[in-house]
Formats: structure tokens, C-alpha cells, sequence
């Protein structure tokens, strides 16, 4: 690995860091894409992916350097490159593009960014950014170097993106003055930054937007071992007495999603501390997950509902997703957002023209024989 030039661009040196420098600064409203998850609380909300009130501690616990960073190896060992080169060169970072599912550390990364390039970073929200004037105002008070980080970036109104990709692309500002025959338009020039856009739903990026990205990730589920490293080391930090086999049974339990495995580890300290010694042991967590009605597999009642409805009363499908939303008693965006994508990443569940069918797999973890599989031939 290079070595990293010495204070490049004269911040504080690294220890100097602590929770108070992770250098977050709000330039606009920061929103996420919830608004479809209004109605999804009680127990079902702890295994939703999107950020949630509950979650307020959660900028505590984020890592501030690549070191800390657990799960994700591949994309971290290429930022760390691409990092330490841009150090070298004492320029900023190219535009850096991250695209997957909600709660695998987007938000977290771009942070570690700013950090290891030792500069500030700004956040906003592609909803929150609703004329070309407030995409101006953030661009012209950035200093050199910055990282503005936009989530939901393929939110971006038409007007706004079109602003966006001179700065990306010159880091220059081009602007209307007046109207009409008297109108001219002016270029203003904009410090060096990095742009980190995150998103859900990178098909949605227009192909100009995309292209201006000079580094691109995709984050992809967790495995069980690096869950396991994050939860000791979330553990430490709230101060949270947990078993290993405790912290083990909570990742399997996750959906390969860090927020949450932090989420339930943090409902699960609630039932080590009422039911028992304040230490979270593997039948403690257990038993608050048998509470939380999540399975061995990290499905809820609602998981197991939609698979059990296709199962019995469909006869293993196809359906309509407007028909098993009624059946289940849920908003049918709702159905398709937050849990069918777990359930097809899993393989319980498979979209046809149709309807949706369950597999054979839901039917081993329902415990039903699946009447549509192939018979064999009796003996005579």
C-alpha cells in the first residue's frame, strides 16, 4: 500500500478524529425513500431496510475509516486505492456512484470517504433538491475538495440533474441571467469536489447522469462473518454484553443487512436486561426473536404469511400481486418493496408474466409438500 502524503490538504491529522469531526454538514433537507413505508411499524419495522427513528444512534456507531469497515472486501480494497492515488495527486476523488439495497452502508461510506481524504462532507437528498437554484447554492459553498454526498440521487428532477453535469464534469456553474432577448447566460467556476450519489434503484439514472460517474460500486448483502464483526464492534460502542453465539444467531437472522442486525441487537439488549443478568446469551436471543416472530431464516409473520397464502389457498400460485395484497391485508406497493425482493433474493419467491409462484424452497421451510412438483412413475 502507498503511503499517504502528510496532511495534503491541511486538515487535522487522524488522531485528532473522533465521533464530533466525522465533519457531517445538512446542505438541504435530508429525506430518504420511506414515503411508502409510512404504515410499516410495530414488530414488522425492525426488518425493514429503510432508516427509521429508531434508528437516531446510528451516526454514533458508523465507522470512520476504512479499517473499521467490515464486509464489503472487494469495493473497499479498490477505494482504498483509488484513495490513496488521489492523496498522491492532491486532487479530489472522482464522482463516486453507490447503487444496491437500503441499510448496507451507503450513507456510512461516504463518510469514510471525506475522511480518508481528510475534508468535509455535505449531505443532501435528491427529493430535498427541488430547483436548479438550490443545487447552485450547495455547489457554490463547497471548498475545494468536498464530498457532496446526494442520496436517492435518481430523484433528481429533469432541470436539476441537467445543472449537475457541467459541475460534475468542469466544475463549472452555467447560469440564466434575465429573460428574453436581454437574457445571457454566465459560468461560474466551482472548486474541485467529489460527488457521491447513492441509490436504491440505479436503472432509474438517466444514462448521461451515469456516465459522469467516474467510480461505480454495487454493494451486495453480508455475509454472516462480517455481520458478526460489526455487531461486536456496535456492541462495544453502546456498551451491549453479548455472547459470541448470541451475536452469530442475530446475524444469521439479518437479511445480510447491517442496519438490521443493529436494530435487533439493540431490542434484543431490552430482553437480556428484563430477562435476564443484562448479558445477551444465545437462549436470550432466542427467545427475543421468537418474541419478534422472526425466524431461523429472518422471516416475519408477514414473510411467512404471503408464502403461506400462495402455498394453501393458491395452490403454489400464480397470483396477482393486487389479489395477495387483499388476502394478507397489505398496501400491495408495500408488498412489492419491502418484501418480496427479500423473499426472491432468497429464493421463496419468483415473479412470472402470471403472477408470483413460490418454490420449492418455501415449501422445505413451510413444511408442505409442493402438489405441482413431478410425480414418479409408480411401479405396476
Amino acid at each position: 500500500m502507498v503511503k499517504r502524503p502528510e496532511n495534503p490538504f491541511n486538515q487535522p491529522e487522524e488522531d485528532e478524529f473522533s465521533i464530533e469531526h466525522f465533519n457531517f454538514d445538512i446542505a438541504s433537507s435530508y429525506i430518504t425513500d420511506d414515503s411508502y413505508d409510512e404504515d410499516f411499524g410495530g414488530d414488522d419495522a425492525l426488518l425493514s431496510r429503510e432508516s427509521r427513528p429508531e434508528d437516531g444512534d446510528e451516526r454514533q456507531i458508523r465507522p470512520l475509516w476504512l479499517r473499521d469497515y467490515f464486509g464489503q472486501t472487494k469495493l473497499k480494497e479498490n477505494l482504498q486505492v483509488y484513495i490513496e492515488a488521489a492523496l498522491q495527486r492532491q486532487e479530489s476523488l472522482d464522482h463516486v456512484l453507490l447503487y444496491g439495497p437500503p441499510g448496507l452502508g451507503k450513507t456510512t461510506l461516504a463518510g469514510i470517504i471525506a475522511n480518508e481524504m481528510g475534508v468535509k462532507l455535505r449531505l443532501s437528498s435528491g427529493p430535498a433538491i427541488e430547483k436548479a437554484g438550490d443545487l447552485s447554492a450547495i455547489l457554490t459553498n463547497l471548498e475545494p475538495h468536498d464530498v457532496l454526498f446526494i442520496d436517492e440521487i435518481h430523484r433528481l428532477n429533469h432541470t436539476v440533474e441537467e445543472v449537475l453535469y457541467s459541475a460534475m464534469e468542469d466544475f463549472a456553474l452555467d447560469i440564466m441571467i434575465g429573460k428574453g432577448a436581454g437574457a445571457r447566460a454566465i459560468r461560474i467556476d466551482l472548486p474541485p469536489f467529489t460527488l457521491v450519489g447513492a441509490t436504491t434503484r440505479a436503472g432509474l439514472l438517466s444514462a448521461p447522469l451515469r456516465d459522469r460517474f467516474g467510480v461505480v460500486f454495487r454493494l451486495e448483502l453480508y455475509d454472516e462473518e462480517a455481520l458478526v464483526k460489526i455487531l461486536e464492534r456496535d456492541a462495544a460502542i453502546l456498551n451491549i454484553g453479548a455472547q459470541p453465539d448470541a451475536l452469530t444467531e442475530i446475524a444469521r437472522r439479518s437479511r445480510g443487512t447491517p442496519r438490521i442486525a443493529i436494530r435487533l441487537l439493540k431490542r434484543l439488549r431490552d430482553f437480556a436486561q428484563v430477562h435476564g443478568e443484562g448479558i445477551l446469551t444465545l437462549d436470550i436471543a432466542r427467545q427475543g426473536l421468537e418474541a419478534l416472530e422472526i425466524d431461523e431464516q429472518g422471516l416475519n409473520k408477514t414473510d411467512n404469511a404471503i408464502l403461506e397464502h400462495i402455498a394453501t389457498v393458491f395452490n403454489g400460485g400464480p397470483v396477482g400481486l393486487d389479489t395477495l395484497a387483499a388476502m394478507i391485508n397489505e398496501d400491495a406497493r408495500t408488498l412489492e418493496d419491502v418484501y418480496e425482493p427479500y423473499l426472491m433474493q432468497i429464493g421463496y419467491l419468483a415473479k412470472t408474466p402470471r403472477g408470483r409462484i413460490i418454490t420449492d424452497l418455501a415449501y422445505q421451510h413451510l413444511g408442505l409438500l409442493n402438489p405441482n412438483a413431478p410425480k414418479e412413475n409408480e411401479d405396476k
